[in-house]
């Protein structure tokens, strides 16, 4: 069994990966683009326009801005110790071990809970093209696809992603175009609009700076997704360099995307127009007179759900394969793939490489999500749902806390290995654990919100329980075996 104690040097090696290094800098890039982009964006963003009016742009920002420095610090230390566990093994390295199983556990359970939402949804949509064909069947159907296509080569994920993000990112690039055409007047039949909408209806601020802390809640979880860049990583041919590079380009990229978009869509309609619950693109789409707007929305919708599914099951099956490898998982699970010929690349790897038990595993509970999604949707998995909530600042804090550590470490024994560095640090760092608290103090004032942080919070506990317990247990087993040995 893997041993890692809190104190362990920073500068120690990290093990190679059994993994193999198929995925190329586009991948990665473009899943750092696109791997946020997803009906968070497109249709959730309504409820935040429907709260804080104009000043959603603000709200973004904020949101953001929070998300753009938990990546710096995860991007710093993935840079200097890539591995396919990601921030779990950096909480591993940083805090101990009750760190990297406590997160890499509530991450995996985030992950396949989610998929089951998203599986769902990306059904509802298809059903409604083909009403022939039952939900459960397309759920079945993507579940099937996407599995097969994570059991073979790992560049078979990269590719789904980089022409799913390469269509949610050309997507938007149109509705910027045509929202700034449109904004200027000149688009036909079209008068300039000017800043008249975001001034008017009760002024940027319609419902003052409560309404942008409103927005923040309801958005910030839209950021969830940039994790997978960094765990991605690990299987590329130069980890460090293109963790590096990715975090760079993915992260003022996505803000770009975001308050672009907001910016342009409470321009061109009053924010009292949008509705909690419908695509705030596609009112815009309607109103410059683009035909069948819905429609393409549709399609852009289900195409963002779909990357996020093949995300997420990626995601979530090396996850539980880097618990296993550190022994905080079955180790039945670290079984790998190899090349059908047996060859190996040129850093000896195998050409497969895929950990198919672990992608098994993380499917088999994500179709149990789903069942649970499609018998009881109001009930049992709603309790489920609620208890992954608000898991991702959870993950996010423990990233913050492993940064400071591993940074005094690693400037004090390895200093050459800080290619991509946080800013101001150690001040941005505390700055986002204080954002983080303050996020999670709001949520538990809000009424709809507060559910999802007592039975998230409920659920790390019982991470943590059982975590100590773990730990506590081996102790006590080491300490007889040396006994014994005296």
């Amino acid at each position: 069994m893997h041993e890692a104690p809190p104190t362990a040097s920073a500068s120690a090696a990290v093990p190679a990966e059994p993994l193999a290094h198929g995925l190329k800098q586009r991948h990665l890039t473009m899943l750092g683009l696109g791997g946020v982009i997803g009906a968070g964006l497109f249709v959730g963003s309504g409820a935040g326009i429907a709260v804080a009016g104009p000043a959603i742009v603000l709200s973004y920002l904020i949101a953001g801005a929070l998300a753009m420095l938990v990546m710096r610090m995860l991007g710093e230390m993935s840079a200097a110790m890539p591995a396919s566990g990601s921030f779990s093994v950096h909480a591993e390295r940083a805090l101990g071990r009750w760190a990297g199983f406590s997160v890499g556990w509530l991450y995996w359970f985030l992950l396949v809970v989610v998929l089951a939402v998203e599986a769902t949804a990306a059904a509802q949509i298809a059903h409604g093209w083909v009403p022939g064909v039952e939900p459960w069947a397309w759920v079945l159907l993507f579940m099937v696809v996407f599995t097969a296509a994570n059991l073979t080569a790992v560049k078979n994920f990269g590719e789904f992603e980089f022409w799913f993000a390469s269509l949610k990112v050309g997507a938007i690039l149109v509705f910027l175009v045509l929202g700034l055409l449109a904004v200027f007047g000149l688009l036909p039949d079209t008068d300039p609009v000017g800043t008249a909408n975001l001034t008017g209806q009760g002024g940027f601020l319609p419902n003052g700076w409560s309404g942008v802390v409103a927005g923040v809640l309801t958005v910030v979880f839209a950021f969830g997704g940039l994790e997978v860049v960094t765990i991605a990583a690990a299987e590329t041919d130069d980890p460090a360099r293109a963790v590096g590079r990715a975090v760079r380009s993915a992260v003022v990229r996505i803000l770009f995307f975001y308050v672009g978009s907001m910016l342009v869509i409470v321009a061109v309609l009053p924010w009292t127009a949008q509705r909690a619950g419908l695509s705030p693109y596609v009112k815009v789409l309607d109103a410059i007179g683009v035909p069948s707007a819905g429609q393409i929305m549709n399609i852009v919708v289900f195409v963002a759900l779909l990357s996020a599914l093949n995300a997420n099951l990626y995601g979530s099956s090396r996850m539980i394969f880097s618990l296993a490898e550190r022994g905080e998982a079955p180790r039945g699970l670290l079984k790998v793939s190899g090349a059908a010929d047996g060859s190996r690349d040129r850093t000896g790897r195998s050409r497969g490489g895929v950990p198919r038990r672990a992608v098994l595993a993380s499917v088999a509970f994500g179709f149990v999500s789903v069942l649970l999604n499609l018998l009881w949707p109001d009930t049992v998995f709603l309790y489920m749902l609620n208890s992954v909530g608000a898991v991702l600042l959870f993950v996010w804090a423990l990233i913050a806390l492993s940064q400071l550590r591993l940074r005094e470490r690693l400037e004090r024994e390895a200093p050459g290995a800080l290619s991509l560095r946080m800013w101001c640090f150690p001040w941005l760092t505390w700055l986002t654990l204080a954002g983080l608290l303050g996020v999670l103090l709001l949520m538990l004032t809000d009424e709809a919100a507060r559910p999802q942080v007592l039975w998230s919070a409920g659920a790390t506990a019982l991470v943590l329980l059982v975590a100590v317990v773990r730990q506590r247990r081996e102790r006590r087993a080491r300490g007889k075996a040396s006994a014994t040995g005296r």
